[in-house]
C-alpha cells in the first residue's frame, strides 16, 4: 500500500486479485448452463438443476465458512487435526441433509408442496442431488486447504486452482453425457471439476508451511464455538434465493421463471459476486472517514462497470451471448433482456450492503448483521402470500428480480439507519483492521 492517504490504486490492487476467483468460479457455472441448454428438454433441465443448486446452496452454506475459520483458528498441527474433525463433521451433516432431499419423502414434501415446482423439474433436481451428496466432502476439504494458503499470503494460487478446474469443467460435461443423462450431467460435471480444484489446491496447500505452533493452539471445541455461530449465519443467507424460487415456482410461467433465474443469477455471481470481497477491504484498508470515502468512490466505479457489462449483454450483445455462447433459444433471450437490465442496479446495492456489513464487522456489532440478514429473509416470506394469491400479472422472472433488489435493499436500508443512530447515540467511528489492532490487540 502506498505511504500516506489511501488511493484507489491501493484498493484496486487489494480488491481485483479477489475479484479474480469470484469470477473464474462463476464461469464454471455459466459453462455448465450452457451445456444444459444444449440438451433435449433444455428449459426444464436448466430449471431443476437450478433448484438442485439453489436447495445444496442453502444446505451446504455452513461449509463454506471453512476457510475463513481456517485462517482465524489454525496455528499448528494441534488445531489442524482439530479444523479437520470440524470439516468432515459439517460436512457429514450436510451430506445427509442432501441425501434425504433426493432419496426420501422429505425431498418430495420440500420440492412438490414447499417450493411448488412440477414433476418434472423435481425429479430433475433430486437427479442432480443424488450426485451432491458428495460434494459437501470435497467443497469441505477444498475451503480448509484455501484457508492454509490464503493464510500463507499466497492467494495467487487459489485462483490458479480454480481455473485448473474450469479448464476441467469441458472435459467432465462430455463425460457426463457419455455416462448421465439430464440433470445428471451437470451435477456430475460440477462434482468432477470441484473435485479437480481440491486436489490442485491440496497440493499447493501441502507444499505451504504451517505457521508455527503455539501455546494457544485451539481445540475442537473452541473451534466448534468459534465457527458454528459463523455456519448459522451463512445458512441464513441462502434462504432468500430459496424463497425466491419457492415464489416464483407458483406464478403461471413457473417453470420458464426458474429456469432464466439461474440463468440471470449466474450472471450476477460473475458480475457482482466480486463485490462481497468490499467487507474483507474495508477492514484492512479504511482507518478514518477519509478512507471510506475513497472506498465508497471505488465501489461507484466499479458497480458501474459491471452495469454496463449487464447492459451490454442485454441488449447488443444478447443474440451472441444468450444465443450463441450460452446456447438459449430466441424466446428466452427475449424473456430474459428487461430482467437482466433491471438487474444494473444490483452490483451497487449488494456492494453498498458489504461496505454497511464492513463498518459493523470493524465496530464488533456483528449481531446487528445476523439480524438484517434475518429482516431480509422475513422480507420473502411476508411478500409471499400478496405475489402468489392471487398471481400477479407479469412475467415470473422480473417477480424474482424485483425480490432479489427488495431483499439487499432491506439489508442496506437497516444497517445504514443503524449505522446512522450508532453514530449519533454513541459518537462512534469507522473502525478499519489497524485501529482495531490497536484498540483490541491483535487477536
Amino acid at each position: 500500500m502506498s505511504e500516506g492517504r489511501l488511493t484507489q490504486k491501493d484498493v484496486a490492487l487489494f480488491f481485483f486479485p479477489l475479484l479474480l476467483n469470484v469470477q473464474f468460479m462463476s464461469v464454471s457455472h455459466s459453462i455448465i448452463n450452457a451445456g444444459l441448454a444444449r440438451l433435449e428438454h433444455a428449459v426444464v433441465l436448466l430449471a431443476g438443476f437450478s433448484v438442485a443448486m439453489v436447495l445444496h446452496l442453502f444446505v451446504a452454506s455452513p461449509s463454506y465458512q471453512n476457510h475463513t475459520i481456517t485462517i482465524a483458528m489454525v496455528r499448528g498441527r494441534k488445531s489442524l487435526v482439530a479444523m479437520t474433525l470440524f470439516v468432515l463433521l459439517i460436512a457429514a451433516w450436510v451430506s445427509v441433509l442432501l441425501a434425504l432431499l433426493a432419496f426420501s419423502p422429505v425431498g418430495t414434501f420440500i420440492l412438490d408442496r414447499v417450493l411448488g415446482v412440477t414433476p418434472p423439474v423435481a425429479a430433475g433436481a433430486r437427479e442432480a442431488l443424488g450426485l451432491m451428496v458428495f460434494l459437501p466432502f470435497i467443497t469441505g476439504m477444498r475451503g480448509l486447504c484455501q484457508g492454509l494458503v490464503i493464510r500463507a499470503r499466497r492467494t495467487g494460487l487459489v485462483s490458479l486452482a480454480t481455473a485448473v478446474r474450469i479448464a476441467m469443467l469441458f472435459a467432465y460435461l462430455w463425460l457426463g453425457q457419455l455416462w448421465f443423462t439430464g440433470t445428471a450431467v451437470a451435477a456430475f460435471a460440477l462434482l468432477g471439476c470441484v473435485g479437480t480444484e481440491t486436489l490442485v489446491i491440496a497440493v499447493f496447500a501441502w507444499r505451504v508451511k504451517l505457521p508455527a505452533a503455539q501455546d494457544d493452539e485451539r481445540g475442537f471445541a473452541e473451534i466448534l464455538r468459534y465457527g458454528l455461530p459463523l455456519a448459522y449465519s451463512s445458512g441464513l443467507q441462502q434462504t432468500v434465493p430459496l424463497l425466491i424460487n419457492a415464489i416464483i415456482s407458483r406464478l403461471p410461467d413457473g417453470t420458464l421463471a426458474l429456469a432464466a433465474f439461474g440463468v440471470i443469477r449466474g450472471f450476477l455471481f460473475l458480475l457482482a459476486g466480486p463485490m462481497r470481497n468490499l467487507q474483507q477491504a474495508y477492514l484492512t484498508l479504511v482507518t478514518d472517514a477519509a478512507d471510506n470515502t475513497v472506498l465508497v468512490r471505488f465501489l461507484i466505479r466499479v458497480s458501474c462497470g459491471m452495469a454496463l457489462v449487464m447492459l451490454l449483454i442485454a441488449w447488443p450483445l444478447n443474440a451472441p451471448v444468450l444465443g450463441s455462447i450460452m446456447g438459449l433459444d430466441d424466446a428466452m433471450r427475449h424473456y430474459i433482456a428487461w430482467p437482466l437490465t433491471i438487474c444494473a442496479l444490483f452490483p451497487l446495492i449488494y456492494g453498498a450492503a458489504n461496505l454497511l456489513r464492513g463498518w459493523f464487522s470493524g465496530a464488533h456489532l456483528t449481531a446487528r448483521l445476523g439480524r438484517s440478514t434475518f429482516y431480509k429473509a422475513l422480507l420473502m416470506v411476508v411478500l409471499w402470500p400478496l405475489i402468489v394469491i392471487p398471481p400477479l400479472p407479469l412475467p415470473g422472472v422480473a417477480v424474482a428480480i424485483f425480490l432479489l433488489l427488495a431483499a439487499e435493499l432491506c439489508e442496506a436500508g437497516y444497517l445504514y439507519r443503524q449505522r446512522r443512530a450508532l453514530l449519533a447515540d454513541r459518537g462512534l467511528v469507522p473502525l478499519g483492521a489497524k485501529a482495531l489492532q490497536s484498540k483490541h490487540g491483535n487477536r
